[in-house]
């Protein structure tokens, strides 16, 4: 089963939340705050992180920060804080999902589950012939799902999975526009909601992403009222 880390300040939250996913048989790992969490999540990489955002020493953002200048693991936030800047600006830094407090048990089960089952082309066997067969290339760049590889003018480029299955079903019919809703069940489970703030930030994401390689890059147009389009070559 997966390895889920658990990062939060509030042992309370650790017992319960450790309790629930062991239950389901997820093989958990905690932490009460994000400076042990980094150096252990960085030699050590489970399969889902879920960091807390209030915590001493370092808060959940700029654990999220560290750790996305080298690695696209897939991360939930638990706050319970009310402003909605914390959540587009946890977006905006790669977060996957967001979960306020107090939240339900079955939601937060949901959550994982979808975020495990989208992450599960990470793990994808890297030998055997079909290896390459569903590269996508468009123009400057490369897609390969199986690996979780995205490549623009041959420059890796670290995605999170949500970012990499928006830009795949963008990508895949150049000119064709994909309204937010469409981008939306690419990109997350149907039984999972989420507003149009929360695609256009991580549309936001991939741009800035991209353009860190290529300031010229403009392959993701936006359609006001409309939705987004990859650029046909």
């Amino acid at each position: 089963m997966a390895t889920i880390a658990l990062v939060d300040d509030d042992q309370n939250i650790l017992t319960s939340v450790s309790i629930l996913l062991e239950n389901e048989g997820y093989n958990i790992r905690t932490y009460n705050d994000g400076a042990a969490a980094l150096t252990a999540l960085t030699a050590e990489p489970p399969d889902l992180a879920i960091f807390d955002i209030k915590m001493p020493r370092m808060d959940g953002m700029e654990l999220l920060r560290r750790l996305r200048r080298q690695s696209s693991l897939p991360v939930i936030f638990l706050t319970s804080k009310d402003e909605e800047i914390d959540e587009v600006l946890g977006l905006h830094m790669g977060a996957d999902d967001f979960i306020r407090k107090p939240f339900s048990q079955r939601l937060l089960l949901e959550r994982v589950r979808a975020i495990l089952r989208r992450g599960e082309i990470v793990k994808a066997s890297d030998g055997g012939s079909d290896v390459g067969a569903d590269v996508i290339e468009r123009g400057k760049l490369t897609l390969d799902p199986l690996r979780h590889a995205c490549l623009w003018e041959g420059k890796p480029v670290t995605l999170t999975v949500t970012e990499f299955l928006i830009l795949q079903a963008l990508a895949q019919r150049p000119g064709y526009v994909k309204s937010r809703d469409q981008l939306m069940d690419a990109a997350y489970d149907d039984q999972i909601y989420v507003d149009d703030r929360t695609i256009d930030s991580h549309i936001k994401r991939l741009r800035k992403k991209f353009k860190a390689i290529d300031n010229d890059y403009d392959s993701i147009e936006t359609l006001y009222g409309v939705g987004y389009r990859y650029r046909e070559a």
